[in-house]
């Protein structure tokens, strides 16, 4: 079991619950306690996730316009799908689009 802190801004947390930080914990397939972000999105979707799916996942993925922070860093530096989370990490989800 992999324990993580979840976030979101940029109204994304209006999808999850009207809350932006969510403390969570995911069972991992495995003996490593590593987790990597394809099933993190999986179990998101059918664990907190409460509307609108397409808002948050297109395909596989987050929509284009959703930052993620693994630990304040840019998940595109780490590995997109394959970066791995581990107990205590921190993943934030940011929503670069808004109306006008």
């Amino acid at each position: 079991m992999v324990q993580l802190q979840i976030e979101f801004s940029g109204g994304l947390e209006l999808l999850f619950g009207g809350e932006k930080k969510h403390s969570v914990d995911v069972t991992v397939a495995g003996e490593d306690d590593q987790l990597s972000m394809a099933p993190l999105l999986v179990w998101m979707r059918d664990n907190m996730l409460k509307e609108r799916p397409e808002m948050f996942l297109k395909g596989d993925t987050v929509r284009p316009g959703v930052l993620v922070l693994i630990n304040d860093t840019d998940w595109e530096l780490t590995g997109n799908l394959e970066s791995t989370v581990e107990d205590g990490d921190r993943v934030t989800f940011i929503s670069t689009l808004h109306g006008g």
